[in-house]
């Protein structure tokens, strides 16, 4: 690239317009190449367009190893009073799953429910279907149990860059209540789209919450498949 491209802002309208069209986070190598820039010269374009847009409604976030626009947290309640009726807070149940995942990935179904004492079938299926949980290949163990990992969607809705960015907790020692607490105090204070202010809970999964029993597994179990329901 020309050195008067970047200098006339050619570059960063471009970087702008692919970052508002995008549906996923974009790196720098694949802004680079969709500009015909050098890398440097993306990473300069970047950084100016984080400082032109920290204090709008739109800003630049750094996702999963790539770049998008995002509203900003500050937007958040009316965002939110847009896209109503909500979606965005997570059930106790669910986010102490998700919490197990996210220290221990991958996970079976099984794994998560020795931890929590109850069955996560239907957990599961919900944190699929809203693409915080994916498959992560099967188990080598009989029965061949489906894991589960976390997904880029997962680090973006709590604003992580990485999984190493997750809050420090002592996994071997945390009950999945302890897991899921620092979690749920990230999601508030990043402004991230699935934001836990308070436990919310459906009937069912305050039945569920409330008649915790040893769930009884074994590793020559087969995994079954979720089926989808509302948490």
């Amino acid at each position: 690239m020309q050195p008067e491209l970047l200098e006339t802002g050619h570059l960063q309208r471009n970087l702008e317009a692919l970052l508002f069209v995008a549906s996923e986070p974009l790196s720098i190598k694949v802004l680079a190449k969709l500009t015909g820039a050098e890398q440097s010269e993306v990473t300069v374009a970047l950084q100016r367009i984080d400082e032109e847009f920290a204090h709008r409604g739109i800003v630049l976030r750094e996702i999963a190893g790539g770049y998008r626009f995002a509203s900003a947290a500050a937007a958040r309640d009316a965002v939110e009073a847009y896209l109503l009726p909500p979606k965005s807070n997570l059930s106790p149940a669910a986010l102490e799953t998700l919490a197990i995942v996210a220290y221990m990935q991958p996970a079976t179904k099984g794994e998560i429910e020795n931890i929590r004492g109850v069955s996560a079938d239907s957990v599961i299926a919900t944190l699929v279907d809203r693409r915080f949980l994916t498959e992560s290949g099967r188990k080598d163990v009989p029965g061949r149990p489906i894991l589960y990992k976390t997904t880029p969607e997962f680090l973006e809705a709590f604003g992580l860059r990485s999984l190493e960015e997750l809050p420090g907790v002592d996994v071997d020692a945390a009950t999945p209540v302890e897991l899921a607490f620092p979690m749920a105090t990230l999601s508030a204070t990043s402004g991230g789209t699935d934001a836990v202010p308070e436990f919310e809970t459906t009937e069912s999964e305050t039945d569920e919450t409330n008649s915790r029993a040893p769930v009884e597994t074994t590793a020559a179990e087969p995994e079954t498949e979720p089926t989808p329901s509302a948490v």
